[in-house]
């Protein structure tokens, strides 16, 4: 039977080295505080005058220095820049041993701890957790460290969840925090509350104005560029995506829908949008307003007319916000949208308008017989319309008034929005009471969700009818100045005044935003 012998573990030295001092091992500390509050602060220098002497007054060791994250959460290691710092000289082999207090102060997360132990331990290098008394290169090291480990991240999830409860409670009680840093149009005044900062304002009101007018998001930004203006971030680049954000962002009129987003994984810190996941408040008159509720609601629309814009037979089209008669101009024969196009000729360039049915003939289900208008046509016929409005005048200031008679009676719009509004009020206490006794809310969640969305209708519809209104009148201003001799085609002239044009073979309808139809043949 072969003898065997179990050799101990113990440090040696090559017999040429025998008798020469043992090299003192490396020492390094890691420091960390997880807030920026005046207590902690003093923890976190305390702790570094702590290490800085326990390492120097051991004559085994050699002071490697101190690694201290201030003010960072634990739950990552992917912003503690002196964590990730104090790694990367591990492994350049400039440390050999890792103090730090506990487990909690060196990871949270089960995984980044375990990771970046096994990833030191790799390389001969221990970390010694004082609290816990754990040396990683021990043999039960790794184990203790697992089930420690463990408790440290449910420790964070406590107060994860903690925090977020706390958030909610804030929520419910309506109060609104906001990072002004990065939100156009507001400062943080002395009490926390937003308050108007009025360049940034008048920007936002631009904006609103210029997409109201017409223009397209990349129109927009390139405006705010060419004039120097920076996005709330201080970049120089206005994209799509925020102006969007800036269009649809409700607290522009003193308004706040709180928990937009929500965070999925404690770990990672991942928000999400908030579809559904947790419930939303929303604080009206929290703050002053920049702009007009019914400004947003005109603005609401646009967005939806432009995403959906269909031609007469249901057929989607793509808005184009290059010219004031793209979408404005359909087929009398298919229904279809024209479309602005350039010929090329012998004598030169030539712009004409198409029906896009007779255009797509291969897409197309039908085959179009539309007429091509020159755009010159098209513009004279425009010109003309408004020609004839001014030699009507007697009939169409008639037609107006009555027009405007019906425009300003919303009564019925009105007492239908009151009910609404009354039901939804009811249906929130009703869900408050239920939520309270720990029954299911999902019928009332649900009825809730069909009030709201009629309550939005009937908004929208009451702010078409002001729109209307307005464009009347200022259809009745214009027509109570002297006959113009010589009308010219204004691009400005067409967004303002004119819903929409059908082309027909011999003649051509230009329906004004007034509610008054002019036939133009030809």
């Amino acid at each position: 039977m072969p003898k065997i012998t179990m050799i101990p573990a113990r440090a040696r030295t090559s017999r040429a080295g025998e008798g020469a001092a043992r090299p003192k091992q490396r020492v390094a500390a890691y420091c960390r505080v997880s807030t920026d509050t005046d207590e902690q602060a003093t923890s976190y220098e305390a702790q570094i005058e702590h290490y800085t002497t326990y390492i120097q007054s051991n004559p085994a060791w050699a002071f490697a220095g101190i690694y201290a994250d201030e003010g960072i959460s634990g739950t990552s290691t992917k912003k503690r820049e002196e964590f990730n710092r104090m790694i990367d000289d591990c492994m350049a082999g400039k440390v050999d041993l890792v103090i730090t207090k506990s487990i909690s102060r060196f990871a949270r997360n089960t995984l980044d701890c375990l990771k970046y132990i096994r990833k030191l331990k790799a390389q001969g290098i221990a970390v010694f957790f004082e609290k816990e008394n754990i040396n990683t290169l021990d043999a039960k090291g790794e184990i203790l460290l697992t089930i420690m480990a463990s408790l440290a991240q449910q420790e964070s999830q406590s107060l994860s969840q903690n925090v977020r409860m706390g958030i909610r409670y804030r929520y419910q009680q309506g109060k609104v925090r906001v990072c002004t840093t990065r939100f156009l149009g507001y400062d943080k005044g002395a009490d926390g509350e937003l308050v108007i900062n009025p360049e940034e304002a008048s920007v936002v009101k631009r904006i609103f104005r210029e997409y109201l007018e017409g223009a397209s998001y990349s129109e927009i930004g390139a405006g705010l560029e060419a004039d120097g203006i920076r996005t709330a971030a201080g970049g120089t680049k206005w994209r799509a995506g925020t102006l969007i954000k800036i269009l649809t962002n409700e607290k522009y009129i003193g308004d706040a829908l709180l928990q937009k987003t929500v965070t999925t994984d404690f770990l990672s810190k991942k928000r999400v949008k908030n579809k559904g996941l947790v419930p939303q408040y929303y604080v009206e008159g929290d703050h002053e307003a920049i702009i007009p509720k019914e400004l947003f609601l005109q603005v609401k629309m646009e967005m939806e007319r432009r995403a959906h814009i269909e031609t007469k037979t249901g057929k989607r089209r793509i808005y184009c916000s290059k010219y004031a008669l793209s979408s404005l101009v359909y087929c009398g024969h298919c229904g279809d949208l024209y479309r602005r196009i350039i010929w090329q000729k012998p004598d030169g360039k030539r712009a004409v308008w198409r029906c896009v049915s007779r255009v797509q003939k291969k897409k197309a289900a039908i085959n179009c017989k539309a007429r091509t208008l020159p755009e010159a046509h098209l513009h004279a016929i425009v010109v003309q319309a408004i020609q004839d409005i001014f030699l009507a005048h007697d009939d169409t200031m008639h037609v107006l008034a009555q027009n405007l008679e019906k425009a300003l009676d919303t009564s019925s719009i009105q007492n239908e929005l009151d009910t609404v509004r009354a039901d939804l009020a009811q249906t929130q206490q009703n869900i408050l009471q239920a939520a309270q006794s720990g029954e299911d809310i999902e019928a009332l969640a649900e009825k809730f969700d069909i009030l709201k969305r009629r309550e939005t209708h009937l908004e929208g519809e009451a702010v078409q009818q002001k729109q209307k209104a307005a464009r009347i009148r200022e259809m009745k201003a214009y027509l109570a100045q002297p006959e113009v001799n010589e009308i010219t085609y204004d691009e400005k002239l067409v967004r303002k005044f004119i819903e929409n044009i059908t082309v027909y073979d011999d003649r051509c309808v230009v329906r004004f935003k007034s509610g008054v139809d002019v036939t133009v043949m030809g």
